[in-house]
């Protein structure tokens, strides 16, 4: 009984060691990574947006128009985790600097802390993670916990990861019409995303980003809750939490136009005047 104490500190500080090498090692491939990546919209800035080149046809003197698309344009590449029905023609890659918009958004958004607040009252209700305690004390931990576990998982994902594997954090609707059709691709986008170019990869910065997250969260769990088979079972979650979500904002548009036709006005004119982005309101 004396030793075995000494062995749960020792691994818990190997933990603590591997968790920050990680943190370290991500770190020095973004101040790599980030160099370049912000030298393109900084070269671009000395181009107007919609500056035209005439070159001239040496046979029928007739002038050939380029329109150059600004990047990271509200039109063609809004920073926004979800793209509009009408997907632009031409397919820019976010920046850098968008992703992190993306990630910075999503931390002072409403939606985050009331969502983290609602997934601790359940928890609380059903008994999970009992050594927080209960009361507004077991409550406020285990909200800071979820909020905790929202806002590392952005900015891992959705900024960091994206950014050093060149993929693109936002969701593309499906264009199908098949209810089927579409809640499959919806759910399967945790498994195939777009990279810059705009081609179908392997989603890495989710599978990455959802291991190295539920593996952190071993600096801050109760004790009892570090093991491996925890770690994979918080892995597990997160993968189809993402998969859920993903179905939601596939079919959220037809919920908004759902909503705005049957809605009463005096509804719709309430809305209309809450303090909330316009791209999140029904």
């Amino acid at each position: 009984m004396t030793r075995h104490v000494p062995i749960q500190s020792a691994g818990f500080s190997s933990s603590k060691n591997i968790t920050h090498v990680l943190l370290v090692a991500i770190l020095i491939v973004m101040t790599q990574r980030l160099a370049p990546a912000q030298a393109l919209p900084e070269q671009l800035k000395t181009v107007p947006p919609s500056s035209t080149i005439a070159t001239d046809s040496p046979a029928d003197n007739s002038s050939t128009l380029i329109q150059t698309p600004p990047l990271d344009d509200g039109a063609t590449s809004p920073c926004k985790l979800q793209v509009g029905d009408n997907e632009p023609s031409v397919y820019p890659p976010l920046s850098a600097h968008c992703k992190f918009n993306i990630f910075l958004k999503s931390t002072y958004s409403p939606y985050t802390f009331v969502s983290a607040g609602f997934q601790a009252t359940l928890d609380q209700a059903q008994g999970q993670w009992p050594h927080y305690g209960g009361g507004m004390q077991g409550w406020g931990k285990r909200f800071g916990a979820t909020l905790a576990d929202t806002e590392s998982r952005r900015f891992i994902q959705t900024f960091v990861l994206s950014t050093i594997l060149h993929q693109d954090p936002r969701y593309f609707p499906s264009h199908k019409s098949n209810l089927f059709s579409r809640s499959w691709y919806a759910s399967t986008r945790v498994v195939i995303t777009r990279d810059d170019d705009g081609s179908s990869v392997l989603n890495t910065s989710e599978f990455m980003g959802a291991l190295f997250t539920s593996a952190l969260q071993n600096s801050y769990y109760p004790r009892h809750d570090r093991t491996l088979a925890d770690t994979m079972s918080r892995f597990g979650g997160a993968l189809i939490s993402d998969a859920i979500s993903n179905v939601v904002r596939e079919f959220t548009p037809d919920m908004k136009r759902l909503f705005r036709k049957h809605a009463p006005k005096r509804v719709l004119r309430i809305e209309e005047k809450l303090p909330i982005p316009a791209e999140d309101k029904l």
